[in-house]
């Protein structure tokens, strides 16, 4: 066990355990917990609380407060956390998380979203899987390895965001100042999958994901009053009506690269059904219309295979007795590697198809390209995963959704989604109610992460 060691052995010694010390994984699900119990949605204040929670852990650790930064940006911030390394000519190794969950109302939940509660074998709670769990793996890793002895070679940099969910301005921040690092390891992309018997199928390792966009639809009419309606095409509400009615119909071009086509093929391998055959023959074959409209039919694959955009807000009119004068809807757009924003919207507006609709670019959209397969980077997550799950396919794949990496791409740093939580497909409620992470996830998930840690760091 690795409180048996004795204190200040060096990474390239430092043995890796099968299971994690006594102990950790119930600190792990304290950790976890309380990060539940910070309310950091947007506007609420909470993320510098939870900062300086999850900076005292470190303080306690033994981490010398200058190595322990806050950053506010606006009302919330970034935390990091720098573990020198020995050998100072070697570029940073960056863990990257994010310390804010989307909106939840106690109002929609069987339990309050933020009232943490272990039952059934998981955390129920916001935040409990995204993004939490991973922030609660790694601080609990790096600490437990500090009181250790543990002395990487590499220095170790943990940042996280603030606002991932939201704006990423805290993301930009931290890419800036961490753009000459060797490589990012992200908690909130990639990680394992079960059957829904529970047994390990695949473990994703995310080295691209889709560009995020959104746009604004917009139609504007004189308005009026609501007694005189007058024709339905100078009404601005039935004329988005029809937009948004053509952009469900709608679906972009089947696409692949090299990571879809690897995860569909070793996905294949697990499924059972229909969903598998289509799988198969995609990955041999994706010009095969027929599977990939089986795979378009799953929330959990149509990113892979195509570009996505959904209508998500929806906003007209200003009095109930008046003629709307504006109308609009929000539009995200997943968009698939290689393909330009530009041309995107250039697609919607032939799809939309009315010479009066009002087209507008949300924020600053960024496009990255995908993450090289380093071998070294391989070795070490299929090294890791093996320790508590020996044998499962380890399968690079692409986000249909992004993360922060979308950013340290853009900075030219390689980025690796190697989230440590296995779980089913069926309990993944992320961004939705009821939102749970599996308590039974948390031993291996500590295992993962300080073997990729260490492996990592030594070199």
């Amino acid at each position: 066990m690795l409180a048996a060691l004795s204190l200040g052995v060096s990474g390239a010694a430092f043995a890796l355990p099968a299971a994690p010390p006594a102990g950790e994984a119930d600190r792990a699900l304290e950790l976890l917990k309380t990060a539940v119990s910070f309310k950091t949605v947007e506007g609420l204040h909470q993320v510098p609380a939870f900062a300086h929670y999850l900076a005292g852990q470190f303080q306690q650790a033994g981490f010398a407060e200058s190595d322990i930064r806050f950053q506010p940006i606006g009302e919330t911030g970034t935390l990091t956390v720098t573990w020198p390394g020995s050998d100072k000519a070697l570029k940073p190794l960056v863990i990257s998380d994010h310390m804010d969950v989307v909106a939840a109302d106690p109002k929609d939940w069987t339990r309050d979203p933020f009232t943490p509660v272990v039952e059934n074998g998981y955390v129920y709670g916001r935040g409990s899987l995204d993004n939490k769990f991973d922030v609660a793996m790694v601080v609990t890793t790096l600490t437990q390895l500090k009181k250790e002895g543990y002395k990487p070679r590499r220095t170790i940099v943990l940042a996280l965001s603030g606002d991932e969910e939201t704006a990423m301005a805290t993301t930009r921040v931290l890419a800036d100042q961490l753009k000459g690092a060797e490589l990012v390891l992200n908690g909130d992309g990639g990680g394992g999958t079960l059957d829904e018997n529970g047994k390990p199928m695949v473990f994703g390792f995310q080295a691209g994901e889709k560009t995020y966009a959104d746009f604004e639809i917009s139609f504007v009419s004189p308005g009026g009053h609501s007694s005189r309606p007058g024709a339905p095409d100078t009404n601005a509400i039935y004329r988005l009506a029809r937009a948004i009615d053509r952009i469900a119909a709608y679906q972009f071009p089947v696409q692949s690269n090299e990571l879809t086509i690897a995860y569909l093929k070793a996905t294949a391998e697990k499924t059972p059904g229909p969903l598998g055959d289509a799988m198969r023959r995609f990955a041999a074959n994706p010009k095969d219309a027929e599977a990939a409209a089986t795979l378009s039919a799953e929330p959990e694959y149509i990113g892979q295979v195509r570009t996505t955009c959904v209508a998500t807000m929806l906003q007209g009119g200003h009095a109930l007795n008046a003629l709307p004068q504006k109308a609009s809807v929000s539009v995200n757009c997943r968009i698939f590697p290689g393909v330009k924003i530009a041309d995107v919207e250039a697609t919607l507006k032939q799809v939309v198809a009315d010479k009066d609709a009002s087209f507008a670019t949300i924020g600053d959209p960024t496009a990255s390209d995908a993450s090289p397969l380093r071998p070294d980077v391989m070795d070490a997550v299929r090294k890791a995963v093996d320790l508590a799950h020996p044998g499962v396919p380890v399968v690079p794949n692409m986000a249909a959704g992004a993360s922060d990496s979308l950013y340290f791409r853009a900075k030219g740093v390689p980025s690796y989604g190697v989230s440590a939580v296995f779980m089913k497909p069926s309990d993944d409620f992320a961004h939705g109610l009821n939102e749970r992470a599996p308590v039974a996830a948390i031993p291996g998930a500590l295992v993962q992460w300080h073997s990729l840690l260490t492996t990592l760091s030594s070199r």
